[in-house]
């Protein structure tokens, strides 16, 4: 079933963690953010709707590195209910697709809960100030359907933050698979 977030609100602080990575590290926001910015991406190796724009990320993730913004994805699915998204597969998944970005491991969810993570793939852009500038979609892509060369909704919202640290104040909210939380 899909799952859409809340549209952005602006200024909201990223709140800090501290999560293992894929590459062996463990990472914080200071070592992630750039000097215009941070974008923090709840993804994960199953969802469908991740898969069917994993290329773009990539893609858009290397592009926005160059505008000095920061990229970061998290994983933070239940991998019991769910063992596509274990902490193996997504090093494997990181180190096929050459991730530009550390992939983290939210074992414990409590970096999802803290941002309000609804969906994979959920993005959160923050300027240099580590304020919450944009909550939207990577482009217009729906569904499983994988779609050329679509308007880069995320890739320009995130340019404009590099440029004037604020982000454009329409956003179309993303839509993919509802995290998968670990039972009560």
């Amino acid at each position: 079933m899909a799952a859409q977030p809340p549209v952005c609100d602006f200024d909201w602080p990223a709140p800090d963690f501290t999560l293992p990575a894929t590459d062996g590290r463990r990472y914080g926001l200071d070592d992630l953010k750039g000097p215009n910015g941070l974008l923090v991406m709840f993804i994960c190796n199953h969802c469908p709707y991740v898969l069917a724009v994993l290329d773009k990320i990539i893609r858009d993730a290397r592009d926005l590195t160059d505008l000095g913004i920061g990229v970061a994805a998290i994983c933070s699915n239940d991998a019991t209910t769910h063992p596509d998204d274990s902490f193996e597969n997504m090093a494997r998944l990181a180190q096929d697709k050459g991730f530009p970005f550390p992939y983290l491991h939210d074992e414990s969810q409590e970096v999802a809960k803290a941002y309000g993570a609804v969906c994979t793939p959920d993005f959160f852009g923050f300027n240099a100030e580590l304020g919450l500038q944009y909550r939207g979609r990577l482009d217009a892509t729906r569904g499983t359907a994988t779609q050329g060369d679509l308007p880069r909704d995320l890739f320009e919202a995130m340019r404009q933050v590099a440029e004037t640290g604020r982000g454009p104040e329409s956003q179309v909210p993303s839509m993919g698979c509802s995290i998968k939380w670990k039972a009560a």
